[in-house]
């Protein structure tokens, strides 16, 4: 099979932060996702995923059930869900209840990916938490009693997800390290790697899930997901202007001064350090940005290396004509258009 072969037998989603672009309002914010999440349905995406994340003036995707909601009533077709769910915030049956409801209301659409970082910094982790101290064996403890709450074996319990017992909604397992690699493996879920800002693992990660891999009920063989950074734009000039604003959003992650998605600029030179630069273009080492046939060349060559079963692309461009159009091109990729 050829490398165009591969993009077209690839599945293509999107994770979103709900980022907040500078000079507009929350509101504003979540209607570009929804905006977002329509056009994509049209171009044949496979499924719109949503990133907790608190505390931070750049991303309103505090309440991440709610916008799943949001914009799960807004389209019709496409998997809408969580990239992720930090369990650690939350207690297992609260979850089971709120993707229990969604699903329910939108029935076979709705996906619950799992984290276990806190989503945020540690004082707001323990404001989410409200004293409880994590473990190393809560998590897989908990993504263990989410599958027990939407099961129907679960009905006789004396604790019940209702609305969500007997729905089965998928489960997925995320990661920036080899940790929940093992886990997914393990307990035979689909892996995503987050390695459109934690790369270093990526390969490892991968072996380390299809070594472990045992088939269970949700999956029959090995399935993996790589996020990734995207800018595509009609030339290769335009793509790198316009990805100055994700160098300035990660400048602003490292920096941890969380501010809002900033418009391009000509040029970094003075708006980082040489420290700051090496560690966000380590950071950025899956980041695909270019015209289309640039950013073709360099994914068939990503998908080669990793095998992955799909790609999910976040694009952190200040123009929302500019990030539609993105998407728009990277469905040309994956669909084999010239």
């Amino acid at each position: 099979m050829d490398k165009e072969e591969k993009l077209k037998n690839l599945y293509f989603s999107v994770l979103d932060l709900v980022p907040v672009i500078q000079g507009s309002t929350h509101r504003e914010a979540m209607e570009n996702s929804l905006a977002l999440a329509q056009h994509v349905e049209k171009l044949g995406y496979k499924r719109f995923w949503i990133s907790e994340h608190h505390n931070t003036e750049s991303l309103v995707s505090s309440a991440t059930p709610l916008l799943i909601g949001y914009i799960a009533q807004g389209t019709k077709t496409i998997r809408v869900g969580s990239g992720g769910v930090m369990l650690p915030n939350h207690a297992p049956l609260v979850v089971a209840e709120q993707f229990g409801t969604l699903s329910t209301l939108y029935p076979n659409r709705i996906d619950l990916g799992l984290g276990r970082a806190p989503g945020t910094d540690q004082q707001t982790a323990r404001a989410l938490r409200r004293e409880r101290v994590e473990t190393v064996n809560d998590f897989p403890e908990d993504v263990q009693k989410l599958e027990k709450y939407f099961s129907k074996n679960n009905m006789h319990s004396p604790v019940r997800a209702i609305p969500g017992e007997g729905l089965e909604v998928p489960l997925y397992l995320l990661g920036s390290s080899t940790y929940s690699a093992q886990l997914a493996g393990t307990l035979g879920l689909p892996y995503a790697f987050a390695s459109h800002f934690a790369p270093t693992h990526l390969h490892d990660a991968l072996r380390l899930y299809h070594s472990h891999f045992e088939i269970s009920k949700q999956l029959a063989k090995p399935y993996t997901m790589a996020c990734i950074n995207l800018v595509i734009a009609d030339t290769d000039g335009e793509a790198e202007y316009l990805a100055t604003s994700m160098k300035c959003f990660m400048l602003n992650v490292i920096r941890n001064t969380r501010q809002p998605l900033a418009p391009p600029v000509q040029s970094m030179e003075g708006l980082w350090n040489p420290m700051e630069e090496a560690h966000i273009m380590q950071m950025m080492q899956y980041t695909f940005v270019g015209n289309k046939e640039t950013v073709r060349e360099k994914l068939a060559n990503f998908v080669g290396e990793t095998r992955v079963d799909e790609i999910i692309a976040v694009a952190h461009i200040y123009d929302q004509k500019a990030r539609l159009r993105s998407f728009e091109l990277l469905s040309q990729i994956f669909k084999g258009i010239k």
